[in-house]
């Protein structure tokens, strides 16, 4: 669908709890309804359940059943990622890291209220399954904000906000699958959503079944996802705003279905085959197109296994900024 008017970015990225609260009503449940106690600063929001690919496989719960720990720096929280067995790591205030930092199994890494912010490094999904990042801040990364990688599967990354780093935002690669990445808001960046490792790494191939619904894409430049490989990706619900190369690239065989998602100001909002890249196969149905050029689409994908519902696309702007990034569970 084409919208043939002119609109202007909106400049104010408030979101609130209650403004979640209609979004899950009309959409599937994403998460668990949480209400803010009194003392806000000891607010821990409820994890949910994910939507899409993360939901298979076992689903995806992170440290439930495990113990908590809250940490406030760099130390405890490397420390407590790196640690074995079920946990939930709550993550208060801003911490620093540098470089890239593992987390092992069975972890949830989640930020308490609406201020924790990781700044400076990124969180590494390396060989690891059933993992959850939710809630945090990411900023000014020097590497990675977060990387998933080497057969990760089972990834939950949800209600992140990630600005102003170095390379990708949240990239997946080398042989992982079964991720969800949700409701995150993407600003002030470049490189955002990286699929597949390079155009040689034929391992991917069976693999990087991922889904990317209800996140804010907000100025950023491309791949959201540039996607190698991967087949049934499901880009659904996203809202596109002002991204200045291209929206969704699919290449080297990749099955991509983009549905029902809001591009305004975007001037190719999908590509087949991308730079040096073979093309791939990309189906896009129930978009909305606001001052947007025409989207590339090519081949066939079959439908993902899971259940979902649709947001009406032109319910997508106001519901993703409503809802989008941290402080919104």
């Amino acid at each position: 669908m084409r919208v043939n008017r002119k609109t202007h970015r909106s400049t104010d990225r408030a979101r609130t709890a209650a403004g979640l609260g209609a979004v899950a009503l009309g959409t599937t449940a994403v998460l668990v309804a949480a209400t803010l106690p009194s003392a806000a600063d000891d607010y821990v929001p409820l994890v949910g359940s994910p939507v899409g690919w993360a939901s298979q496989n076992g689903g995806t719960t992170g440290g439930a059943g495990g113990d908590t720990v809250r940490v406030s720096d760099a130390d405890e929280l490397t420390e407590a990622m790196a640690s074995d067995g079920a946990l939930v790591i709550e993550v208060e205030g801003t911490i620093e890291l540098s470089g890239m930092n593992d987390v092992t199994s069975d972890k949830t890494v989640i930020g308490v209220g609406s201020n924790a912010s990781i700044t400076g490094g990124g969180i590494d999904v390396d060989s690891a399954h059933n993992v959850i990042i939710q809630n945090i801040a990411f900023a000014d990364w020097d590497d990675d904000a977060i990387n998933v990688q080497d057969g990760s599967t089972n990834i939950w990354i949800d209600h992140n906000s990630f600005t102003g780093g170095n390379d990708g935002a949240t990239d997946v690669k080398r042989e992982s699958d079964f991720v969800t990445i949700s409701w995150n808001h993407y600003f002030d960046h470049s490189k955002t959503a990286l699929l597949g490792h390079s155009d040689g790494h034929t391992a991917d191939i069976g693999n990087l079944r991922v889904s990317y619904h209800h996140n804010f894409f907000d100025g950023t430049d491309s791949r959201h996802p540039r996607v190698r490989f991967g087949n049934q990706v499901h880009v659904f619900n996203n809202y596109f705003l002002d991204n200045s190369e291209y929206g969704v690239a699919s290449t080297m065989d990749a099955g991509v279905i983009v549905e029902g998602n809001y591009f305004e100001n975007v001037d190719n909002p999908t590509h087949v085959g991308y730079a040096d890249s073979d093309p791939g196969r990309l189906v896009e149905r129930n978009n909305i197109y606001d001052n947007s050029g025409d989207p590339e689409a090519e081949g066939s994908v079959a439908n993902v296994p899971y259940s979902f519902s649709l947001t009406p696309p032109a319910n997508v702007p106001s519901v993703v900024q409503n809802g989008a990034g941290p402080g919104n569970i």
